[in-house]
């Protein structure tokens, strides 16, 4: 099993940390289908942010599962050393730093991604964390910033070097975005030459895939992102078939339901009734997207509504209403 410092995984299968996705509510939902490690939202520490709700939200953890994982951000080693006391004192159990974001309002502060194209000021970075905190540090990363400058293995080697514990390789190059097919060829020569766990992100989208990029690649783990956006459950079945190498037993399409149902529930209830309906209304139409050929008729209904409790009952008819 993957091991993070002190902290022994009871699955291969890791939630990925997704800004807009990865909140509470969904953490504590890809738990309990079987996530070994759910990480934060992207969160800038920074003291003039600290007492938005926006920051509240996003570094409330009370309840869930230890190890706890957050994920900072940031473009200069001193700042992000200081976020991560701070992630320390919000209760991280694991720090972790984004370097692979790809977005152009992260990437154009010298953030996320952008931070590959600088491996001095990486090592920098990560001693510097990994100095500053006595808690395990593990990074998130693409395979390079563009096609011709793939340079994943000499940063990984830096970040093992550093001390970093544990890396999670997206396999795209920031200049990819999400768009075509990852590639694996690079983490796995990033596996092979180094000894921390990498666990492979991009692209996983069903059990079997999971097991296949696995042993394709070498790697310790997957963390799936996209694939459990309207699906969390994808978790629970990749981490069946990894540990039985056999389909794990269908969840009956009531059950779902009610589980769906319930997660946009505990957004509203998390949230509060105004940014609660705006939030849940993605997860409504991911869900929507997953259970119905075509959503489009109850998703222009439920769009529309700005109530929880109407959004929450017409989104439960909805779903009673699909076959």
């Amino acid at each position: 099993m993957i091991q993070i410092g002190q902290y022994h995984l009871g699955s291969q299968v890791l939630l990925a940390p997704m800004a807009g996705t990865s909140d509470k509510p969904f953490r504590m939902l890809c738990r309990q289908q079987g996530a070994a490690l759910t990480t934060s939202e992207m969160v800038v520490l920074q003291k003039h942010l600290l007492k938005t709700n926006k920051s509240k939200q996003r570094l409330d953890f009370v309840g869930e599962t230890a190890p706890i994982s957050i994920q900072i951000a940031g473009s200069q080693a001193q700042e992000l050393a200081i976020s991560a006391q701070k992630a320390v004192e919000f209760g991280a159990d694991i720090v972790d730093i984004n370097m692979g974001c790809p977005a152009k309002k992260v990437c154009n502060k010298a953030a996320g991604s952008a931070l590959m194209q600088d491996e001095v000021l990486v090592k920098n970075i990560l001693s510097s964390v990994v100095d500053s905190v006595c808690v395990p540090v593990t990074l998130k990363m693409r395979t390079g910033w563009d096609r011709a400058n793939k340079n994943a293995l000499t940063i990984a080697q830096i970040a093992q070097d550093c001390g970093v514990k544990m890396l999670a390789i997206h396999g795209r190059t920031r200049q990819d975005q999400y768009c075509g097919a990852a590639e694996y060829a690079t983490i796995a020569k990033v596996a092979m030459k180094i000894d921390i766990p990498v666990i492979v992100n991009g692209d996983i989208t069903s059990a079997k895939k999971a097991k296949q990029v696995l042993e394709t690649t070498g790697a310790s783990g997957v963390m799936i992102g996209r694939a459990t956006q309207g699906n969390p459950w994808i978790i629970g079945e990749i981490d069946h078939y990894l540990k039985t190498n056999k389909q794990a037993e269908a969840i009956s399409p009531v059950q779902k339901k009610q589980t769906a149902a319930q997660h946009i529930q505990q957004i509203h209830a998390f949230y509060g009734e105004s940014l609660g309906v705006r939030i849940a209304r993605k997860h409504i139409l991911w869900y929507l997207q997953y259970f119905a050929k075509k959503p489009q008729t109850c998703w222009a209904k439920i769009s529309k509504i700005d109530t929880s409790e109407k959004q929450y009952q017409l989104f439960k008819h909805c779903l009673n209403e699909i076959s």
